[in-house]
């Protein structure tokens, strides 16, 4: 199973509130935390509706 790793890189701070949900969503509500995820549709799409909040460190096979 291929595996993503996200980083938190922005504040949630003065964002909109779906902005903050999709980094609940994604487990990550603290500046630099990580988290490793499955690589699946649903996960990419949450990443790319907020690249200016997290940044994918590794994808692992």
């Amino acid at each position: 199973m291929a595996t993503i790793v996200v980083k938190q890189i922005g504040s949630p701070i003065r964002r909109p509130a779906i902005q903050r949900e999709t980094l609940k969503g994604l487990g990550l509500n603290k500046m630099h935390r990580t988290r490793e995820l499955e690589d699946t549709p649903s996960i990419r799409g949450m990443v790319a509706k907020i690249p200016h909040l997290v940044a994918i460190i590794e994808e692992k096979a």
